[in-house]
């Protein structure tokens, strides 16, 4: 604990911690210092205005009152300056802000002398302070103090730039004591050009409080974190900690966007459990970490039983989850992997990040439309695959009520096409991405994925096919979600739209999404349902707040936030099980399975005939009136009354 305290090689600010029962007092001497540097400056130009008034000569009686008036400018130019938060702030970082807080010390105290002057309470005897120095001192003054800043950031700039490359130093503080942390601060010890000095902890573990970790201290908990900035002159704080709750992290977060400090977070579980990021690639915290979920426990070895060394096929593989799918089950070393899509520009992409992956895993790009059954039937007699995901899918709920007939073909079509070819050539396991919008649905998007339900569990109940569906909510930050649309209406400077202030919807993130489809499909079923475990429900507007926030900015203040109601088709909540499904816990966590319905085939083959007719004729309000017939719900819109009458 008498180890001295280890200083920067370009100002002496400490960067390692001192003793826990004396470093408060021991970091305050740099504002000491800036104090007493601001004294002797406004010395010199109370001193300087002196002379300029009395043409370099003042007299007897001027100088009395120049050394009875010093004192009191002094001290009401450095009162002002912290009140104004002049001392919060590192020379070496003097910018325009620095610059506009000492503009306004200076002329709030200017004001008051000329107050005082004015009422005759700046007199020294029958002397006057005259208005010619009370006018050229706060000139002098603001030039003085801001130029000595000036002189230190462009020294400190001068010393960390001799290399064109070399960024400027960030004092940073980790929070989180742990393996991660104290990995964090070993990898910025060692990488240089990361630009950040770790100075040291902060942690909430008791035990840790005001221990050393090397030369690095644990300088307090989390509840301390806003005065461990200010006393510390904090630049940037990192996250260490990626088992926190998402509540932590929104704490934290909050307290650092007050404090007016960068904030960077190690990437979560998720993506260090796959492998794909580096703890040195500290990033910016983002809506993933704010949502937060609890890890999948996956079971390794049943995936591995269904999945090493067979043919997958993935429908869909340039989509947001269609791709992660590819990514995670390319783990589990598949014989070979069928890419299937029917945009090459998202399979070519899926395609080259795969090959740089180091399993050896056949890759088998194919452009195809599911609907196309002829073109399907033969990619299955030339691959055979043993494991089917079908993720392919109209999913945009507003276009799909424009788009009926594509709905019907693409999403009820496709499905029966694949779930029937893979009956027919014997794979082992299929597994249907779905969705909640199935439930009960409103719009054609969730009638058409819920009769690609059912269209599966017909087929299971006479297949040797393992079968089954697994239906989850919004997918964060996907393609086809509100993020990136509430992304660039933040970078044009908004309004941020959002259907309904009290709208809610259940939210996973697309690693965990793909993690637990995989899982499902290791579960034996016939036709089941697989209901993942979405949390608790979160309000848009609450969800379009912290989006902005993270963007910097004040939602209602800098951002508009504007509602525009419900679009056709969308619910003001969604629902995960039908009445009738109930709900029964699989041995996976975060995994249930609902109750298959009775399915009557004959007419369930009879409406699909019905449905894909009308689809070739382009009879909207028909195939409105059929999806109504077997899934139930209200989805014909009134103008399609009449056309339905004729029909």
């Amino acid at each position: 604990m008498g180890t001295p305290e280890k200083l920067s090689a370009d100002d002496k600010i400490p960067v390692a911690a001192a003793p826990p029962d004396n470093w408060p007092a021991k970091v305050g001497w740099l504002r000491i210092l800036q104090v007493a540097l601001d004294a002797g400056l406004v010395t010199l130009a109370l001193t300087c205005a002196f002379l300029i008034r009395f043409d370099g000569s003042p007299g007897k009686m001027y100088l009395q009152q120049f050394l009875l008036i010093l004192p009191v400018f002094v001290c009401l130019r450095l009162l002002s300056n912290w009140i104004c938060g002049v001392y919060n702030r590192l020379w070496r970082y003097t910018g325009l802000a620095e610059v506009v807080e000492i503009g306004v010390s200076i002329l709030t105290v200017t004001t008051i002398l000329m107050i005082g002057r004015t009422l005759g309470l700046l007199a020294i005897g029958k002397l006057h302070l005259s208005y010619g120095i009370i006018l050229t001192e706060p000139v002098l003054a603001f030039l003085l103090l801001v130029s000595a800043r000036v002189v230190r950031r462009m020294q400190t700039e001068h010393q960390q730039r001799k290399h064109w490359r070399q960024p400027v130093r960030r004092r940073a503080l980790v929070v989180g004591a742990g393996e991660a942390g104290q990995m964090v601060a070993r990898e910025l010890s060692q990488r240089q050009d990361l630009g950040a000095d770790v100075i040291g902890f902060c942690d909430d573990d008791p035990a840790k409080l005001h221990k050393r970790i090397g030369h690095l201290t644990i300088f307090g908990n989390t509840s301390e974190l806003e005065r461990l900035i200010d006393s510390l002159f904090v630049d940037q704080v990192i996250i260490a900690i990626p088992s926190a709750p998402p509540s932590e992290i929104r704490r934290i977060v909050d307290v650092c966007r007050n404090s007016e400090v960068e904030t960077k977070i190690l990437p979560g579980l998720f993506e260090l459990i796959d492998g794909r990021v580096s703890v040195s690639q500290l990033r910016q915290v983002s809506l993933d970490d704010l949502l937060g979920r609890e890890p999948v426990q996956l079971d390794t070895a049943s995936i591995a039983g269904y999945i090493e060394g067979k043919t997958v096929l993935i429908t869909g593989a340039g989509g947001s989850i269609g791709s992660e799918l590819c990514r995670q089950i390319m783990s589990f070393q598949p014989k070979e992997m069928l890419l299937l899509g029917r945009g090459e520009n998202s399979i070519f992409t899926i395609l080259e990040e795969l090959k740089r992956r180091p399993e050896p895993v056949k890759l088998t790009p194919i452009i195809a439309d599911i609907r196309d059954h002829k073109r399907l039937f033969n990619i299955f007699r030339k691959h055979n695959p043993g494991v089917v995901f079908h993720a392919a899918a109209h999913k945009h709920v507003p276009l799909m009520e424009d788009n009926v007939t594509e709905a019907i073909t693409n999403n009820i079509g496709g499905t029966r096409n694949l779930a029937y070819l893979s009956d027919e050539f014997g794979v082992e396991n299929f597994v249907l991405v779905s969705t909640d919008k199935a439930v009960n649905p409103t719009s054609v998007m969730g009638a058409t994925k819920r009769i690609a339900e059912l269209v599966v569990q017909d087929v299971a109940r006479r297949s040797r096919t393992k079968f089954g569906a697994v239906r989850f909510g919004n997918v964060l930050a996907s393609r086809g979600s509100v993020i990136p649309i509430w992304r660039r209406q933040i970078e044009m400077g908004g309004p941020v739209t959002v259907t309904h202030p009290e709208a809610t919807r259940y939210f996973m993130l697309i690693p965990e999404a793909a993690q637990l489809i995989i899982q499902a499909g290791a579960l034996g079923s016939n036709g089941d349902i697989f209901v993942l475990d979405m949390g608790k429900p979160i309000k848009i507007l609450d969800l379009a707040h912290d989006l902005v926030r993270l963007s910097g900015l004040r939602p209602g203040a800098d951002i508009e936030i504007k509602f525009v109601g419900l679009r056709p088709g969308e619910k003001l909540y969604e629902e995960l099980l039908t009445a009738e499904e109930g709900l029964t816990a699989t041995t996976y966590k975060k995994i249930f399975v609902g109750r298959p319905q009775a399915i009557d085939h004959e007419e369930l083959t009879a409406e699909l005939k019905r449905l894909f007719e009308a689809a070739d004729q382009e009879q909207e309000g028909v195939i409105r009136k059929g999806l109504e017939r077997v899934v139930g719900g209200s989805l014909t819109h009134p103008e399609l009354s009449n056309q339905v009458e004729k029909a």
